[in-house]
Order: structure tokens, then sequence, then C-alpha cells
């Protein structure tokens, strides 16, 4: 063992022993949790191979270590998730934000900011279930003229999703709303050219099987939705046409196996003159959407 260790030689010995551990890329977690604790950035760390370390440091890396090793997930540890090239905080109060989610904000941009968006000066939308608000504060971060109301059932993690928003400077532009779904709306609030949602869609009988950073950390409630997981799914579909305008449209996160459900529950409405499912960048349906008739 080195006497006086480096960034290398604690590099060295603690990314195999994460990879003992059963941790994905366990490189990159050493790396992202020294950068962390360091309070600088992973390049840095390279240009710095051969700096020595404090027993200060090197105490601090090993609790961040223990904390990683207990299946914590690594944005909960450093505090940070980057979603659309933004940052965003997130804690246990929270839903991490997903890769494949920032297929919604893609779409919504479509719709809402491109050539077939509504012709108006303000673009209404809504996200329900908003969590850290990646989709509400990334909307509202491209769409100056937009106006957006983000809810959830949860009071903490709209405080969380008010932090991100100030942290991007969209607050005044971003309306919060505590309850359950269409319940936290207020009677000015709507109709709405977009609604978006990233609800719970994991299947109670999945929940077991999931991987414990998920399982033992992330909230249940930002996860389970029923039995078959389709439960949110259903009811934001069956329940949103009154809070759309006409040609308006809804689009959902869901569990690709649930998209052609969906499709055919629209279609079975009638209330929707248009629908179809999006694939997510590893080639998945991961998003239906439809368009008020």
């Amino acid at each position: 063992m080195p006497e006086n260790w480096t960034i290398q030689d604690l590099l060295r010995v603690t990314s195999p022993y994460l990879g003992k551990k059963g941790i994905d890329n366990p490189r990159l977690d050493a790396e992202v949790l020294l950068a962390f604790l360091l309070g600088t950035d992973r390049v840095d760390l390279y240009l710095n191979f051969d700096q020595p370390l404090t027993e200060k440091e090197i105490s601090g890396y090993r609790t961040l270590i223990r904390r990683r090793v207990s299946r914590e997930p690594l944005q909960y540890i450093t505090g940070h998730q980057e979603f659309w090239s933004l940052d965003f905080a997130v804690d246990r109060r929270v839903l991490i934000p997903r890769p494949e989610t920032e297929l919604l904000v893609e779409k919504a941009l479509e719709l809402a900011g491109g050539p077939h968006s509504p012709p108006v000066e303000r673009t209404e939308i809504l996200d329900l279930g908003t969590g850290a608000g990646p989709i509400a504060v990334t909307l509202a971060h491209e769409l100056p003229s937009a106006r957006i109301v983000a809810t959830d059932i949860s009071g903490d993690s709209l405080q969380v999703a008010r932090l991100n928003a100030t942290n991007h400077g969209v607050l005044d532009r971003l309306i919060l709303r505590c309850g359950d779904l269409w319940e936290a709306l207020e009677e000015a609030d709507g109709p709405f050219h977009l609604i978006v949602s990233n609800p719970p869609y994991v299947a109670g009988e999945e929940f077991p099987d999931l991987p414990p950073e998920v399982r033992d950390f992330e909230p249940e409630s930002a996860l389970l939705a029923g039995e078959k997981g389709f439960y949110y799914v259903e009811r934001i579909i069956r329940e949103a046409l009154p809070y759309i305008r006409q040609d308006g449209w809804l689009m959902v996160e869901m569990a690709p196996s649930h998209t052609e459900k969906a499709l055919r529950l629209m279609d079975d409405m009638k209330g929707y003159a248009s629908s179809l499912r999006i694939r997510d960048y590893s080639g998945r349906y991961r998003v239906a959407m439809g368009r008020k008739a």
C-alpha cells in the first residue's frame, strides 16, 4: 500500500473494489465520486494524477465509496443529474431523471416550438407528475414564451422542482401545483395545447426484481402503478380530454410493453383523432401520444 496516496493510487485500488461489489461502470463511479469530493471534474483528475491526498480527503472518499457499495445511486450521493445538458438537483425525495425521458422533451419541442406549433402567442403546457421538474424546467428553458403548469402529488418533490426552476431562471414562467393529477389544477389552469407526463409505470409484480439502486432508494410512489403498471397511464388517457384544447396533444411515457395497449385505448375512446407511439434512443417504444379530435 502506498505511503502517500495520490489520485492515481486511489482510483487504481477503488475501481476493481467497486467492480467486485457488483457496481456497474466501477471506474466511472470511482472517478465521479473522487471528483465530487475534491470539487473538480473528471478531466482534472487525469491532469493531476500525481496529486497527493490528505487524510481528511481519503477518509471522506471512503465514506462516499461505502455509500455506493450499499447501492445508493451515484446521483443521490452527489446530488446532481444531467438532463438535456442541464444540471438538476436530485435527492431521495424525487425519482432520478432518466435519459429516455428526454424523448418526451424532444417531441414536445417539435409540437410546441416547431413548424406545426399552435399559432398562438403563448403555448399552454401541463406536466403531470413533474418530480424534480426535468420536463417542465427544460421546456420552460427552451420555450421562453410558453406558460407551463407542473403538478405532483408530493409536496417534497415540488420543493426540489422549485429549486431546479430557480437554478435555471424559469420559476417566473412555471406554476407548481400539488395534488393527484387533475385535482391539483385550479380553474384558471388550462385547457392546454400540450399535456406531457412521465407517470409511475412499474408493475407491483416487477418491483422486487428492480435493481437495488431503484428498489431500495428511489421513492416508491414515483415508481409503482398497480399490479400491472398501467394504472396511471390509463387514468391519464381516459381523463385528459377535457383538459386538452382542440387539436392539442397528450404525450405519455410508459413501459414499452404498454404502448400498444395505450394506443388501443385512445382509439376505442373516439376522442383522439390520431395516435402513435415513438421509439426511444435504444429502439424501444417508450411514448404514446394522441391528438384531441
